[in-house]
């Protein structure tokens, strides 16, 4: 996820439910934030996952996922990749699955127990992109033709082939569906994770990437002009847009504690209440590129560093109006 530096926009235009108006958010220095932990990885720090006792990362030089223990805040393990983890990770039948770019591009399977990596012959359309696991596959977008395939956690054969637009790049489990967004066609297409059928094709900002569940929804990060479009996941209907400021390749985007978080080069962190469709706070400054919500925490990864931060999400969330400071504050 190469991040290109952007500034943070002076002013936030929002729209819910179709009805536009603007607002501003409280806009910040990343440096205000004080993180539990600072970890180095490597060269870069790259993608984030969680599973019940760790956090994983994936980074360059070394190409690896590297094991965080939260109790400790400390690497416990570095898994040597055959290829540079480019595009998402995500947590399933006893692994992290970690899609390769490489000369061949391939698919590990590395042991959630014993750090052991299983290597399957299939790799991703290119960087910048993501996998799910569903309730009994692993989805993968193998090509910018739209071949969305359906894997099979115990062998890595393929199962299904599902042809979504081209340009499709990163798929995302919720609820008995996967979604999946169309880059370049600016939409997002839901996908029946029991049939494989096509369920709806849904219109998003210009040039959807990333995207998260949470609220009743599914959210996507805009690249193309720095929004979030919001989908009812019920409707699969845009119940909402709001406009971040944060345009621009990479980035990333989750949810959690009620809060859509969003990060990019230059605003490395963004909170956007989910229940109001409302962004309430932007941190300006050097670093971000991915992030997750795990053990009560974001762990956000500055790229260009190779570090992963552990920030508090006490420290982060809005404090409600004379509230007393939080330790970070004093």
């Amino acid at each position: 996820m190469r991040l290109r530096d952007l500034g943070v926009a002076a002013a936030i235009s929002l729209a819910a439910a179709g009805l536009a108006f603007a607002q501003s958010p409280v806009v910040g220095a990343i440096g205000d934030l004080h993180p539990q932990a600072r970890i180095h990885l490597g060269k870069t720090a790259d993608w984030v996952v969680a599973s019940d006792d760790a956090v994983w990362i994936g980074g360059t030089a070394p190409n690896a996922v590297h094991r965080i223990d939260p109790a400790t805040n400390r690497r416990v393990a570095t898994v040597l990749l055959p290829g540079d983890p480019c595009s998402g990770l995500a947590v399933g039948f006893g692994a992290v699955w970690v899609p390769l770019c490489a000369d061949k591009p391939m698919l590990a399977r590395v042991d959630l127990q014993t750090n052991a990596v299983k290597l399957f012959p299939i790799g991703p359309a290119g960087p910048e992109g993501g996998i799910a696991a569903s309730d009994d596959s692993i989805w993968l977008v193998t090509d910018q033709a739209g071949t969305l395939v359906r894997i099979a956690p115990s062998n890595g054969v393929v199962r299904q082939v599902v042809s979504v637009p081209p340009g499709s790049y990163n798929p995302h489990f919720s609820e008995g569906v996967v979604w999946v967004s169309g880059n370049d066609a600016g939409l997002v297409t839901a996908v029946d994770a029991e049939t494989g059928a096509i369920l709806a094709k849904v219109p998003t900002g210009p040039n959807p990437r990333f995207l998260t569940d949470g609220q009743g929804a599914i959210w996507t990060l805009n690249q193309g002009d720095g929004s979030l479009t919001r989908i009812d996941a019920h409707t699969r209907k845009v119940a909402a847009t709001i406009d971040l400021g944060m345009k621009g390749h990479g980035g990333d985007i989750t949810y959690g504690a009620g809060t859509i978080w969003t990060t990019l080069q230059g605003v490395p962190l963004a909170a956007t209440d989910a229940a109001a469709n409302r962004v309430v706070h932007q941190w300006a400054g050097p670093g971000g590129d991915s992030l997750g919500v795990a053990f009560g925490s974001i762990w956000l990864t500055d790229y260009d560093r190779g570090d992963v931060m552990r920030i508090r999400l006490e420290d982060a969330l809005p404090k409600p109006t004379g509230s007393p400071p939080s330790s970070a504050d004093r």
